[in-house]
Formats: structure tokens, C-alpha cells, sequence
């Protein structure tokens, strides 16, 4: 049983079981929001795109076919293994920590999907941004899709099961301490599973101290995938986008 929450995302995102749970993710939503994401950012042809992290990929592999060249990176070995098998001359996967800065300079780096504050030690945070700051070239952009935490408190589901691949998923929601906490329990041939989930309940002014400790600035906000304004009580996302 995964009992480890202090860092929970090394061997829960290296599970099958934790694509499993997430299977159907909205893809046609993924790519409506990189091709707004993209127009938006006016990127050039041949941009070079970091994928931090990638997960297995998808939003990787989608943004190499409207022609960008991207490196896609994750920590999970497993992710990372997956995703190699769409690699070609402009899109490549590497395992990286992305606490760390990678040694190249980009003209965007995207941080999707909430991918952000799964740390315990808060400096983790802000060496992650800093990191993002450091792999920009001249003219580059660093994006990150996080939840809005004000959404969350209004709507949060406390409890719900989902049964997906014959694995039904007992899944616990719960916001304290400024964490937002997902507790996943299930059985599988006999065996039972608990996973947490903990993401810290990052708001505007966090990132944007975080942002400023980096020597960057914020260039605008939204709230939905369709770029548009940020509500702090009712937009479904928190979207930055600072160099």
C-alpha cells in the first residue's frame, strides 16, 4: 500500500494504474488549448517547447504536429518510457526533475494540467519557477495551467467512485492546511491500493511572489482554456503566462 504523501506523485504517476484512473481526459480540450495557447503566444514556426512535465506525452506529441520541435520531460521512468515511442528529429522525452534547471534555453515552457505543487518543502516551488525562468531564451514564454483554487473551494466533490477497466476507484477530496488532498483506494487481483494525491492550493499572489523571487515577470492571466478572463471565485483554471 502507497502510504508515502510526502512524495506521493514518485510512485503514483509510475503506476498503470494512475492512466487508468485518467484515461479519459478530455484530448480534443488538450488540443484546443495548445492551438489557442500557441496563437496566442505568436510562437515561431521552428520554436523549440519544453513539456514539463509530459506525462506520457499527449500534449507533447500534439503540439510536434502543428510543427513545433519539443522535448518533453517527466520524472517517471515509466511516463517517459511510454512516450519515447512516438519520438522522432523534432520531438524527444527525457526523464528530468523539473526542480532543477535543464540546461537549454527554450522559447516556451509549458507546465500543464495542475503539474505544479505536488512539493512538501515550499523552496521547492520557487526553484521550480526559477527553473522555468532559467530555460527561457531572449523572447521566450513560460506558461503554467494550475487549478484555481477559488474554483475548488466552491465546487469541491468530497466523495465520488469511478469504476473504469473493470477497477472501481473510491476517490476522498478534502481541503486543509492549504493542501487540496485526494485519497484513491481500490482493489486489484486481490490486492488493495491507496494512493494520495496532494497539491498545494497555490493562489495568483503565490505564483506571483514566486514569479518575482525569479527575476520574471507576469504578463497575463486567464481562466479557461478558451483564454478567457480570470474570475478568482468562478474560472475554472488559473493560466500565467510571464517570461
Amino acid at each position: 500500500m502507497q502510504k508515502d504523501t510526502k512524495n506521493w506523485f514518485t510512485s503514483w504517476f509510475d503506476t498503470d494504474f494512475y492512466h487508468i484512473l485518467y484515461k479519459d481526459r478530455d484530448e480534443q480540450e488538450a488540443k484546443f488549448f495548445m492551438d489557442n495557447l500557441t496563437q496566442y503566444l505568436n510562437l515561431p514556426e521552428d520554436a523549440r517547447i519544453l513539456d514539463l512535465p509530459c506525462g506520457r506525452g499527449r500534449h507533447s506529441v500534439y503540439l510536434n504536429e502543428l510543427g513545433y520541435n519539443v522535448v518533453g520531460a517527466d520524472l517517471s521512468a515509466n511516463s517517459i518510457a511510454f512516450a519515447r515511442k512516438f519520438e522522432n528529429e523534432n520531438l524527444k522525452f527525457t526523464q528530468f526533475d523539473m526542480r532543477t534547471v535543464y540546461g537549454d534555453k527554450f522559447d516556451a515552457v509549458f507546465n500543464l494540467f495542475t503539474s505544479i505543487g505536488y512539493f512538501e518543502n515550499e523552496e521547492d516551488n520557487a526553484r521550480t519557477i526559477h527553473a522555468f525562468c532559467q530555460s527561457l531564451n531572449e523572447t521566450g514564454f513560460a506558461v503554467i495551467d494550475f487549478m484555481n483554487v477559488g474554483y475548488i473551494e466552491n465546487s469541491l466533490i468530497p466523495e465520488e467512485a469511478k469504476t473504469i477497466e473493470g477497477i472501481t476507484f473510491h476517490i476522498n477530496r478534502h481541503l486543509s492546511n492549504n493542501y487540496v488532498t485526494k485519497d484513491i483506494r481500490f482493489s486489484h487481483q486481490g490486492k488493495e491500493y491507496h494512493f494520495t494525491e496532494r497539491v498545494k492550493a497555490l493562489k495568483l499572489q503565490d505564483f506571483e511572489a514566486y514569479i518575482e523571487a525569479a527575476g520574471g515577470y507576469l504578463l497575463d492571466i486567464f481562466g479557461d482554456y478558451k483564454l478567457g478572463k480570470f474570475h478568482p471565485e468562478t474560472s475554472e483554471r488559473l493560466i500565467l503566462i510571464f517570461k
